[in-house]
């Protein structure tokens, strides 16, 4: 098996993606908007992709954030909030905010499991900073590595619960990036003191069954 995560071309698999996957073995795969269609166009994917592999725990990937990050789209599939909307609520209701948190996640994680998605690449544990990229800003639970913690625990125990792993990211922070690292190569100068914020999330939630690193340079560290 090779330590590695293909992607696809579109909604089913080509013939020359079978020998390809056959011969290489990946890790597992992860699916993009490309191959999201409907629910049974899904599952067929799915299950093919098990069937290759021979492996009924194969890692199939999603990004599900929610809002802007949706591979999986109306009106075919319901449309979910994204991280701000828990950091507002917290604002008001901490408690409710972390429920609500964990209810989303796993609502998310029952619409993945029905069409065989078992990995999803979420929640972020960016944390907000004045700066931060709309690219990363947008999607974040907020500026204060606590909330962002409690939030991105509380998403991961309800996507667990409905047998989804989740993807913290973007290791070891995406939250002091100006630019969007999926175009430009964000340059981060702040001081290894000052990282502790963005660090701190993950060091909270250092237990989380998978993690994602981000495209930045960290001054302070490269």
């Amino acid at each position: 098996m090779k330590p590695v995560i293909f992607g696809l071309s579109g909604p089913e698999l080509t013939a020359d993606e079978r020998a390809f996957f056959r011969e290489a073995n990946p890790l597992g795969y992860i699916l993009f908007k490309r191959n999201c269609v409907d629910r049974a166009q899904m599952r067929a994917l799915t299950d093919s992709l098990r069937d290759l592999s021979g492996r009924a725990d194969v890692p199939i990937l999603i990004d599900q954030e929610g809002e802007r990050v949706s591979r999986m789209q109306p009106p075919e599939w319901p449309a979910f909030p994204a991280g701000p909307a828990f950091d507002r609520l917290y604002d008001l209701a901490p408690s409710s905010a972390i429920e609500a948190a964990r209810a989303n996640g796993h609502a998310l994680a029952l619409m993945l499991a029905e069409v065989g998605v078992n990995v999803n690449c979420a929640p972020l544990l960016d944390v907000r900073q004045p700066v931060t990229t709309p690219a990363v800003g947008e999607r974040t639970f907020g500026s204060d590595p606590m909330r962002v913690a409690a939030l991105g625990r509380a998403m991961l125990d309800g996507m667990a619960r409905g047998g989804v792993v989740g993807i913290v990211k973007h290791m070891p922070g995406h939250g002091r990036g100006v630019v969007d690292s999926h175009y430009e190569l964000p340059v981060v100068t702040a001081s290894d003191a000052e990282l502790e914020v963005d660090i701190e999330p993950f060091r909270t939630l250092a237990r989380a069954p998978m993690a994602m690193t981000c495209h930045v340079v960290f001054k302070a560290w490269d």
